[in-house]
């Protein structure tokens, strides 16, 4: 933990209008164009943050956006009637664009053309520098002394129009995130931090989208409760009936159907519609309105051949879940303790978490399939292929290394 973590300023100041006030909502080509110039004639960083409908829609896109920059002002953006923000991008292209929790915002400004080229991400440097507490407004509570109000931050950003204090709360939420960037980036230099810090956030940049998952039905919540596959073939009927319902009314899926009640239909098998309807989570609105197509997704899935019925589950790309390697692979179990270990030491030693200094999957399959001859190369190397960054590798592979090789010389590796 940093100095400054351990205590906040004495006298709290609640941050309640933004210095210029609410910003005009830009809802017209005009008014971007205006907003555009206006940045582009900015210096310094710019703040961005950006306002999703968790929760309430289908995706993750963007319903406002955010931006602040020294000599520009305050700008919030409707995403929805100005989806192209590629000017916006070029115009502040050379310009250090700071967010909090970036791999939120990142996706959805990218899916309206704003692609950062250089970052600074306030929650992440908090998170090296060992703040144990990073959320936006507590991080600008502890350093800045100012109270954002947060309570917002789970609305529903597709309602159009905009609440006054919402827009307010969005506003606030870019006013100082410049000022709290520079503050982290002095303690940054101060700790010898900075270049880890910039090496996260370019590989942040650089990180590809996510690939689509892999029978995302298997993430139902629940689902470990569902023991045969024919079971499982209702959850899926049921999963993929929710979501193309959920796509086609830009609805979150868990607001057509929630997944309590997936999992209630496949354990009690329902054959009629008066069996379904008593499953209590079968009973809003939402759920009610379709319940003739529920009945035909148990229904298909009651009927299946076998043979088109769901493996017990998916064999995984990597290792197993680490609390079957005693079973599995005794060895492995053992070099994933030391290293744990390891990797806990170096993280305590440094004032960050764990999973920050070294990424809990990379200790994972270093353990699990290390390399042949152990040495700090050969580990360094390994490391290197599992997207560890090099000032990570720098620090853990010498003592990863010493660690697997003295369970080696005690036969055990």
């Amino acid at each position: 933990m940093t100095e400054s973590s351990e205590s906040t300023t004495e006298a709290v100041v609640p941050l309640l209008e933004p210095r210029e006030g609410i910003p005009p909502v830009v809802t017209s080509r005009q008014g971007l164009e205006a907003t555009v110039e206006a940045f582009a004639k900015g210096s310094g960083p710019v703040a961005v943050d950006a306002e999703r409908a968790s929760g309430y829609r289908y995706g993750g896109r963007a319903y406002l956006v955010q931006l602040r920059r020294a000599g520009a002002g305050s700008a919030l953006i409707d995403p929805i009637v100005c989806p192209d923000l590629s000017e916006l991008d070029a115009a502040v292209a050379d310009a250090e664009i700071v967010l909090h929790a970036a791999s939120q915002d990142l996706p959805c400004l990218a899916e309206v053309g704003f692609r950062p080229r250089r970052m600074f991400d306030t929650e992440l440097a908090g998170r090296l520098l060992g703040y144990e507490r990073v959320g936006l407004g507590t991080m600008v509570e502890t350093v800045l002394g100012l109270r954002l109000e947060k309570g917002h931050s789970a609305a529903d950003w597709s309602t159009r129009p905009l609440p006054e204090d919402w827009l307010r709360y969005a506003a606030l939420d870019v006013e100082v995130l410049v000022e709290l960037r520079d503050v982290l980036h002095d303690e940054l230099v101060a700790s010898g931090k900075l270049a880890w810090a910039q090496e996260e956030f370019a590989a942040i940049l650089a990180m590809p989208p996510a690939p689509p998952r892999s029978d995302p039905w298997r993430r139902t919540s629940g689902i470990h409760k569902v023991r045969n596959v024919r079971a499982l073939a209702i959850v899926r009927e049921l999963w993929t009936m929710r979501d193309q319902i959920a796509r086609e009314g830009d609805i979150a899926p868990g607001r057509v159907l929630p997944d309590a009640a997936i999992i209630t239909a496949a354990l009690e098998m329902p054959r009629t519609k008066k069996a379904l309807t008593d499953i209590t989570a079968f009973t809003g609105r939402s759920a009610r309105r379709h319940m003739g197509a529920w009945l035909d997704a148990v229904h298909r899935a009651r009927t299946l051949a076998d043979s088109e019925l769901p493996a017990p589950s998916t064999p995984g790309e990597g290792p197993p879940p680490a609390n079957r390697w005693p079973d599995r692979d005794p060895a492995a179990a053992k070099r994933l303790a030391a290293a744990r270990a390891v990797v806990a030491a170096l993280a305590d030693e440094h004032r960050m978490p764990t999973e920050n200094l070294l990424q809990p999957e990379a200790v994972r399959r270093l353990t699990w399939e290390p390399p042949a001859q152990i040495s700090d190369e050969s580990v360094a190397e390994r490391l290197r292929s599992l997207g560890a960054r090099e000032w990570q590798i720098g620090l853990a592979a010498h003592p990863l290394a010493k660690a697997l090789d003295r369970l080696e010389t005690k036969g055990i590796l």
